[in-house]
């Protein structure tokens, strides 16, 4: 424990993983260290408030996997979504040579959506006529593979095939977004193997491809709001080549010092960061600045292109943004070692709901 400075909270410092997220109606929040076996949260007892009677639980529980990869000709989000009452795939391909994105998605009822119970061994799967995704988890052992292919008129033809070994210990959080409201995220880092091909042209992994798992399931409010901001790559630190990435979040948390998924990843370690914030002129700026009050981030992000996705249904109104760009600054880890990052990857996410 001494190894973290006086603002790292006890909070944020991993533990040992329950079997079960939710025990007894009541659901574990805080930091972890392994992946939770049983993701139990429709057990949790009144997540909404005494108003909402829990057998609605299910259309409250918004849950996704998302599977992201950096290759050096470009960088993928991809993810299938349970949410409400629909489910989707999604594939968002950014071009760092022209800059260009491509994108599919394919939506369905969201019994057709199956989004895996737990990471240890269950897999993501959706298809439709010209799209089928599969996510396989085995990240007990630090492993998963994501194959599948999407086709439509706009950005043509989209394939897939990737295997991930872990880099770096997991992060695995259960943030109360309520007394009993529980929104938990684990997020892993890899090294990516295999191969991407956007309309014939195959682009092949190489030493410096990684890639995150973004596994995520939870009770939102019924407006909400997070930004979101990651990298992940090769960088050198003094004179040796490491993969680094870390994971930048400000959403509805009770409690951000205790509880947030901030972090540092650098090849074989983790390490916890405090809060942020996010600062933009306008909701479109295409400059974004994130800092903490400690001196552990101090970065400005500029954007080169965003995918819009917004949703509009009858109970559903989602504004989505999705940028692509570089990076700028330094974060520090919690032995005070400081990264400088000049113009390196930037994905990020601005996403507002009222569901």
């Amino acid at each position: 424990m001494s190894k973290y400075p006086e603002y790292i909270s006890e909070k944020r410092r991993p533990i040992d993983t329950p079997e079960s997220i939710v025990e007894n109606g009541q659901a574990h929040f805080g930091t972890f260290k392994d992946p939770f076996k049983n993701l139990n949260l429709i057990d949790c007892e009144k997540p909404c408030g005494k108003r909402m009677p829990d057998f609605m639980k299910k259309s409250r529980l918004t849950e996704w996997e998302a599977f992201e990869v950096h290759l050096d000709e470009g960088a993928l989000i991809s993810a299938i979504y349970n949410t409400g009452p629909m489910g989707f795939s999604i594939f968002v391909w950014f071009d760092k040579r022209d800059k260009k994105i491509y994108s599919w998605r394919n939506i369905v009822p969201v019994k057709q959506a199956k989004v895996a119970s737990q990471l240890v061994d269950d897999y993501c799967y959706l298809k439709v006529a010209k799209s089928e995704y599969k996510i396989e988890n085995d990240l007990m052992n630090g492993k998963a593979r994501a194959k599948g292919y999407s086709v439509n008129k706009k950005s043509g033809r989209f394939e897939i095939d990737i295997s991930v070994d872990r880099l770096s210990p997991c992060s695995n959080v259960s943030i109360p977004f309520g007394p009993n409201k529980p929104l938990y995220s684990e997020k892993d880092f890899f090294k990516a193997t295999g191969t991407i091909t956007v309309n014939g042209e195959v682009f092949t992994t190489n030493e410096n491809s990684v890639a995150i798992i973004d596994d995520h399931k939870g009770y939102y409010p019924f407006r909400a709001h997070y930004d979101w901001l990651t990298t992940m790559g090769v960088i050198d630190d003094e004179g040796e080549k490491k993969y680094f990435a870390f994971n930048l979040t400000r959403n509805q948390s009770i409690n951000q010092d205790d509880y947030n998924e901030n972090l540092i990843w650098v090849e074989g370690e983790s390490f916890p960061l405090p809060p942020v914030t996010f600062s933009k002129a306008s909701k479109k700026a295409k400059t974004w600045y994130i800092k903490d009050e400690h001196g552990c981030v101090d970065l400005r992000y500029e954007i080169d292109n965003v995918f819009y996705m917004p949703m509009h249904f009858l109970v559903i109104d989602v504004y989505y943004a999705l940028p692509y760009g570089r990076i700028y600054g330094t974060v520090k880890d919690t032995n005070g070692k400081v990264y400088k990052l000049d113009g390196v990857l930037g994905i990020g996410e601005d996403k507002t709901t009222r569901m």
